[in-house]
């Protein structure tokens, strides 16, 4: 079964040529022409006819044939502008939004359509950043599979002590957590990137809050000196781009010269040794952080 007509070299230029386009290296733009990925997504993404669904980065329209295929209620959002009159012609029950992924103003209108999948192969150089972005501010979001660079799904899912964990693992696994993922080769790419990727089903935990948002910048503070152990990485933190992102612990320094003592009390309500270093932390010792302060 076909799952895209798109999905191979001599459709994928033809479809460019079309258009009058070529790929374009500053939009990161490498089309999908392996139908079995495309049919491998959608059973990863295990999609329900009407169900409202959410794509970022378009393209030509590879995944988005596919996609509709499964008679699902699509939402694209794509920067070029190149390709809106493409999409728009091939895919007219297509809801396309025109412009940036993170613009305040696509946020906006995405808040207001509520979706609750997202199923896309994500522009890599924002991959990481949407992800995390829209899983913070779309309430809706409940499960996310994405096509990424091989490193970012390796931050994503890596574990505590890993060379890959850090801020970013952890504030995503705040919010979500990762139920499964394949290898996609470059070859599977017209034209093929200089990376490895992956495709990643998430699905949401917990929604997010200001409690989330504590343990957010908490993690940031942990990782802001990642070779320092973490009461002198958190401490420098809060003593220069964190300052007084936490009232509780910064309220005293006007009488105080630094955070340390605060830094020091906290680390030992939550019984977490000061010499240690961020990397060793769970999601869920920064929340339990979180909740000492809160």
């Amino acid at each position: 079964m076909k799952h895209s007509s798109l999905a191979s070299v001599s459709a994928t230029r033809e479809r460019l040529a079309e258009l009058g386009l070529s790929t374009k290296k500053s939009l990161g733009q490498h089309f999908l022409i392996d139908d079995g990925v495309v049919g491998k997504i959608l059973r990863l993404a295990a999609l329900q006819p009407g169900s409202e669904v959410l794509e970022v980065g378009p393209g030509i329209g590879t995944l988005t044939e596919a996609l509709l295929s499964e008679h699902v209620q699509l939402t694209a959002v794509e920067l070029d502008s190149s390709l809106h009159a493409g999409l728009a012609r091939h895919y007219p029950s297509l809801n396309l939004i025109a412009g940036d992924a993170l613009a305040p103003e696509t946020i906006a209108s995405l808040q207001n359509l509520a979706p609750p999948i997202m199923v896309a192969n994500l522009p890599y150089a924002v991959a990481a950043t949407i992800i995390l972005e829209y899983f913070q501010v779309l309430p809706s979001l409940q499960t996310a599979t994405v096509m990424v660079q091989r490193e970012v799904a390796e931050r994503i899912a890596a574990q505590p002590g890993s060379k890959a964990y850090g801020a970013y693992t952890v504030k995503l696994g705040l919010l979500a957590k990762t139920v499964e993922q394949f290898g996609v080769s470059p070859q599977c790419f017209y034209p093929p990137p200089r990376v490895d990727s992956a495709v990643i089903r998430l699905e949401r935990t917990r929604p997010y809050n200001e409690l989330l948002a504590t343990a957010s910048m908490l993690a940031d503070a942990a990782f802001f000196q990642r070779r320092k152990t973490i009461k002198n990485s958190m401490q420098a933190y809060l003593e220069g781009v964190g300052r007084g992102t936490v009232p509780c612990l910064t309220k005293e320094w006007d009488k105080e010269p630094s955070p340390a003592p605060q830094v020091s009390e906290l680390l030992a309500a939550a019984q977490i040794d000061p010499t240690c270093r961020g990397e060793t932390l769970s999601s869920e010792e920064f929340l339990n952080l979180a909740h000492i302060i809160s």
